[in-house]
């Protein structure tokens, strides 16, 4: 793998994870919102990635030459756990039955992604940092 291709891999990767920290928050933004049905409650959001892939570009390059450049967001889905509902009669956005219903955004949950997506982050500006120093060195050493 050249050393340029790493920049590319590392750059899908902080993409990637800058979109999951957008996810995280929009998700903990709506995590005590209310809403009158459980259909138009907000449900927590997921993104779903998948692996780039290209070929090595060689003489007669086919799938069997396909190599991983990084990461690609392929789409969002909602969470499928069930959403809270409450008894509260005197709200204005309870139902005929008198219950409200909240998200199923569980905020633990979603500050341990937080954290995992920071993280990552910031170990794919490492990589891209130690590559650049790397080909620092390398120009250093052919002068």
């Amino acid at each position: 793998m050249s050393l340029m291709k790493i920049f590319d891999t590392a750059g899908s990767g902080m993409a990637a994870e800058s979109l999951r920290l957008n996810t995280v928050a929009s998700n903990l933004a709506n995590a005590d919102s209310l809403s009158g049905s459980p259909d138009s409650a907000y449900k927590a959001k997921e993104l779903l990635f998948a692996p780039t892939q290209e070929t090595d570009g060689g003489i007669g390059a086919s799938n069997d030459n396909a190599v991983n450049n990084g990461v690609r967001t392929v789409g969002v889905t909602e969470s499928q756990q069930p959403v809270e509902s409450h008894y509260e009669p005197g709200n204005p956005m309870a139902d005929q039955n008198g219950f409200v219903y909240g998200s199923n955004v569980n905020p633990i949950d979603e500050l341990v992604n937080m954290i995992s997506a920071s993280r990552s982050y910031q170990n794919n500006v490492e990589v891209m940092n130690t590559t650049k120093q790397l080909m620092i060195k390398t120009i250093d050493l052919g002068s």
